[in-house]
């Protein structure tokens, strides 16, 4: 049987962000069992906190993995092959980005333009910074060449930076690229892709298996669908075929 833990926070979220940080895993790594929903008190007194249980480690042979309880709540994506230093990461509301000019920005910046260069493609990153780390925005023309299909160069420049600006150095930084909003267009596909998907789901009482996508991709069904009635997520496989099952969950969310 797969391992577990169980913690608690002061909603679902904060008590999956609690077990992966001790686990050192991301929200792709594992599934979660929401066994007590937190309840807020009267005044702030006499409420009780969000309890639940997350499995990992291996699936031993004959254990299917849709045999573990999951009531998914989208935390910290997803590393699930990619570099470590993907993207994926807890979805809380975050401070707007503030333009970066320190050496990490300067080294960040060093990279991308010698790498655009190498590309032949006229492009100028322009870097900002929140809590989640460094956000780059690839301005420039004609960059569909650097985003690829499905977005796979751009995840493979963003997966080279990590790598490269990180090497090294005692704390890991999140560095995001993205190019003429490719990825708030994809994301805006994606969820309605998931709602879509949800709603035959729910209507026919049937599991659905996504195509295959990498973390990120999977990260926006589970956030799509967190609070869809009657409907959870979980991911099967091994990349590069990794998927995103959308399944029926009778009174989930409700």
């Amino acid at each position: 049987m797969r391992k577990w833990i169980e913690t608690t926070g002061r909603s679902e979220e904060d008590a999956i962000a609690a077990a992966l940080f001790q686990l050192g895993l991301d929200r792709d790594d594992v599934s979660v069992e929401v066994i007590d929903r937190a309840k807020p008190g009267f005044l702030g007194f006499g409420g009780n906190p969000a309890k639940v249980r997350v499995y990992y480690g291996p699936y031993e042979e004959g254990e299917e993995e849709a045999a573990a309880p999951v009531a998914e709540t989208p935390a910290a994506p997803a590393r699930d092959g990619l570099l470590p230093d993907d993207e994926v990461i807890i979805a809380k509301e975050t401070a707007p980005a503030a333009p970066a000019d320190d050496a990490k920005a300067q080294r960040i910046r060093e990279f991308i333009t010698g790498l655009m260069a190498q590309m032949n493609v006229d492009a100028t990153p322009e870097i900002s910074r929140n809590e989640n780390g460094y956000q780059v925005v690839l301005q420039g023309t004609g960059l569909g060449a650097i985003i690829g299909r499905r977005g796979e160069t751009l995840d493979a420049i963003q997966q080279l930076t990590n790598y490269t600006v990180n090497r090294g150095q005692s704390s890991r930084t999140r560095i995001h690229v993205d190019a003429e909003g490719y990825r708030a267009k994809r994301e805006a596909a994606l969820e309605a892709l998931a709602r879509k998907v949800a709603g035959k789901v729910v209507k026919y009482r049937k599991n659905v298996t996504l195509e295959a996508m990498n973390a990120y991709e999977r990260h926006v069904i589970h956030s799509a669908l967190q609070e869809y009635p009657d409907v959870t997520t979980y991911s099967t496989g091994t990349e590069p075929n990794r998927r995103t099952v959308v399944a029926y969950a009778p009174g989930e969310h409700r």
